[in-house]
């Protein structure tokens, strides 16, 4: 259910490096808790980040949750279908579900998230 090759955070994003580039959305974990998302609120491609900084909003039938940036960068790319289909994010929130990419500054920063492994543990204890 939580793909091993990426890492998490303890506000339930996760993080996929491509070449540089950190892809960001939200977990499973965090989609099933949100339940129907309905609509998302992103920056923009060029807006700047700070690791554990907000970078937008997420609101679902039940209630309105912040994003938050696990690494520091620009951002380079905003996945724009969310606006018109925010639904994608409960569909498949590891693949067309992503959110934002940015050009990491720090990639030491991901030293600092979780494997697949602590965050299940994590979850567990949430649950």
């Amino acid at each position: 259910m939580y793909p091993k090759d990426l890492k998490y955070d303890c506000e339930h994003e996760w993080v996929k490096v491509e070449g540089g580039v950190a892809i960001i959305g939200i977990s499973h974990f965090a989609q099933d808790q949100l339940g129907e998302v309905v609509y998302v609120d992103l920056p923009l491609a060029g807006d700047s980040v700070n690791a554990g900084e907000s970078f937008g909003e997420i609101e679902s039938v039940k209630s309105v949750s912040e994003l938050f940036s696990p690494v520091t960068g620009e951002i380079v790319e905003v996945n724009d279908a969310l606006g018109d289909a925010p639904e994608i994010v409960n569909e498949d929130p590891y693949g067309e579900g992503w959110m934002i990419k940015i050009t990491m500054s720090d990639p030491s920063e991901l030293d600092e998230l979780m494997a697949v492994d602590e965050y299940e543990a994590f979850i567990a204890e949430e649950a």
